[in-house]
C-alpha cells in the first residue's frame, strides 16, 4: 500500500552521509536522486524512504507524531541499526526492546529530528 514515505531536511549533504551510513549495511541504498534530495529503497517496485528539502522551500520540519518505520529481519539487526544511528549524531527515542507480544523495536531520530522506528516481527 505505501510506495514512499519523505522526511525533509535543512542539510541534504548532511542527512545523505547520514542515510548511506544508516542504511547501506541493511542492504537499502539510494535508489533515485533528485535536485532536492534522494530516496532509498531496495527496489524500485518495493517501498522508499526519501529524504529531501522541502518543495516549497520553507525549512523543514519534524512532524510531532511522524514516524518511518523500518522493518528488519532480527533483533540484533533492529539493535545495530539503532546503535549506528546513535552513533552516526542521531538520539535516543527507545532503546530496543520487545513492545508487545510478537514486536520488537527501538526508536530514534535523525539529524533533523525525524523519528525512526526499527523493529522486526516474532
Amino acid at each position: 500500500m505505501i510506495g514512499y514515505v519523505t522526511l525533509g531536511t535543512n542539510d541534504l549533504p548532511r542527512a545523505m552521509a547520514f542515510y548511506d551510513a544508516l542504511l547501506n549495511p541493511l542492504g537499502i541504498t539510494r535508489i533515485m536522486a533528485f535536485d532536492r534530495g534522494h530516496a532509498w529503497g531496495v527496489a524500485m517496485d518495493k517501498p522508499a524512504l526519501g529524504v529531501m528539502t522541502p518543495f516549497n522551500g520553507q525549512p523543514a520540519t519534524a512532524g510531532n507524531g511522524t514516524m518511518v518505520a523500518l522493518v528488519l529481519d532480527s533483533r540484533d539487526k533492529v539493535a545495530a541499526a539503532h546503535a549506528r544511528a546513535l552513533a552516526l549524531g542521531g538520539t535516543d527515542e527507545g532503546a530496543p526492546g520487545p513492545r508487545g507480544e510478537g514486536f520488537y523495536a527501538g526508536y530514534c531520530r535523525d539529524l533533523d529530528g525525524n523519528k525512526l522506528n526499527f523493529s522486526c516481527v516474532g
